[in-house]
């Protein structure tokens, strides 16, 4: 079901054929992060001083965020083709000996959700990374033998929605660690307007911050708000975007000032409604909503937690004051759920 919002974070098919043209190239249009961006323009700098490859780098953070994009630039910057491939996508520790063996020196190795790549396959990386060499077993049995390829140096880039999950050993060996925040308004109001000059869309400053507003503080929604503002606006107000036009075409949309979608405002209504504000359980509220457990940690959890809707607790999940208030239902200090300290384990994943 979540592939089918509007503000989902994740890729969805009709983002695949103009989300690349909106994609910035260089470090210089790449908007927000900017301790991040400043500090990969200093190790490019510095490695291109060295003639060296760039440290392995490490990108972590919400779906929607610019993880590829940034991996993009930084093949760019370094002046090296970039190869893209997933942990999901490398079945087997043989895939990736045959992406490594082809690979070119100074190169660019892209491994989206790298925290799904199998233990076995991450063996293949340690050497690969830390001495550019791969070892490859020959044979079954005690007749089993190592072969050791050199390969030239690369760098490798990894991307993950969750960092936790990756192995101590895998995490180590990256250099440069990015972790990448939600947007602030300002910063997707000039994506927004960016976005707008290139797909040849009329707009101004308050429509544009109207839709950042709602964006979720992440880029991809914004891309896709405004696609879909600007169809309401051909319809509705001959093409122009402005902050009236925006307001009606999101309300139409059912996204309300804070970004929420009725999933959204279905989950916080279970937990008030349902459980008493709570703490409910990761499983019981999954079932509640009819979504699965990944699909609320990952998908919905993320946004309600920065904009102080939901708390997690050693119980489960509790809904705080902001959500009764966005909900317009009444809350007291009476009813708030017990203490977020008590240790108490309810049983459930929380």
């Amino acid at each position: 079901m979540h592939n089918d919002r509007l503000i989902s974070n994740q890729v969805i098919n009709e983002d695949d054929f103009q989300e690349g043209s909106l994609r910035p190239l260089r470090l210089a249009d790449y908007i927000g992060q900017d301790r991040i961006k400043d500090n990969i323009e200093i190790f490019i700098k510095a490695a291109r001083e060295r003639q060296e490859s760039l440290d392995h780098v490490l990108l972590s953070g919400p779906p929607g965020l610019g993880k590829t994009t940034l991996a993009t630039i930084v093949a760019n910057e370094v002046g090296r083709p970039i190869r893209k491939t997933s942990g999901p996508a490398i079945e087997r520790p043989g895939d990736l000996a045959a992406i490594l063996t082809n690979i070119e020196a100074g190169e660019v190795l892209f491994i989206d959700e790298i925290h799904r790549l199998n233990r076995s396959i991450e063996e293949i990386l340690y050497p690969a990374m830390e001495d550019y060499v791969i070892d490859i077993i020959i044979g079954k049995g005690p007749a089993a033998r190592t072969l050791r390829l050199d390969i030239p140096p690369f760098t490798l880039v990894g991307a993950t929605t969750r960092p936790g999950l990756l192995s101590s050993p895998l995490r180590d060996r990256f250099g440069i660690n990015c972790r990448l925040d939600f947007y602030t308004p300002d910063d997707l109001t000039k994506i927004v307007l960016r976005a707008a000059q290139i797909l040849d869309i009329q707009m101004d400053q308050e429509g544009a911050e109207e839709i950042a507003r709602r964006s979720r503080g992440t880029p991809r929604v914004a891309n896709r708000l405004l696609k879909r503002v600007r169809d309401y606006a051909l319809v509705k107000a001959n093409g122009l975007i402005d902050l009236t036009v925006a307001r009606a075409a999101l309300a139409m949309l059912e996204i309300d000032e804070c970004g929420l979608d009725s999933m959204d405002r279905i989950i916080l209504e279970a937990i008030i409604l349902k459980f008493g504000g709570g703490p409910v359980g990761l499983e019981t509220l999954s079932a509640a909503v009819s979504e699965e457990d990944d699909t609320l940690t990952d998908v919905y959890e993320p946004y309600l937690l920065k904009m102080g809707m939901i708390q997690k607790t050693p119980r489960g999940r509790i809904a705080t004051e902001n959500a009764y208030r966005h909900l317009d239902i009444p809350w007291s200090r009476n009813q708030a759920p017990g203490s977020l300290f008590e240790a108490q384990d309810s049983g459930e994943d929380f």
